[in-house]
């Protein structure tokens, strides 16, 4: 199997439907939440619907520059987003991250192994590569926090 088709389905696995890993994915995770327990405070952790937008942020930032050949997204600016004001809002959202998703996974299963190794917009960010990788590691992080904060809401 080709690297990029190895990368590919590992952005599904913790996006989309995969067990591996975590035994859990972001899709099965949020999927059937009320939008209430998305956007309530477990002590001063983020809630699970700032998490779930801060991956997305990423995913849709990078989704960007397969599309259009432009990183323009920075850190500061990676839990900024609208409120989640009503369950049509969370479900929006959600569809929105799961097309992402997707979306992401098929430009990145149409790289040759030469193009992986092609810097990522700026050689000071790496390959593509290096970067795919760091987005499903820091995705995990992510989805380990949206467990525990289920886990201390106690909606698991």
């Amino acid at each position: 199997m080709a690297n990029s088709n190895i990368l590919a389905d590992r952005l599904r696995e913790v996006f989309l439907n995969g067990t591996w890993i975590a035994n859990t994915n972001y899709k099965d995770q949020l999927v059937s939440l009320d939008w209430h327990v998305a956007i309530t405070e477990l002590y001063s952790f983020n809630t699970i619907a700032a998490l779930a937008q801060h991956i997305h942020y990423y995913v849709a930032g990078v989704k960007n520059v397969f599309a259009h050949g432009k990183l323009e997204i920075s850190d500061v600016y990676s839990f900024d987003f609208p409120e989640i004001k009503s369950q049509q809002d969370w479900d929006r959202f959600l569809n929105l991250f799961w097309q992402d998703c997707e979306d992401l996974a098929l430009y990145v299963e149409r790289l040759t192994d030469e193009e992986l190794e092609k810097d990522f917009v700026n050689p000071m960010y790496g390959d593509f590569k290096r970067n795919i990788d760091a987005m499903i590691e820091h995705s995990y992080y992510h989805l380990g926090q949206i467990v525990l904060i289920k886990k201390g809401l106690k909606v698991i």
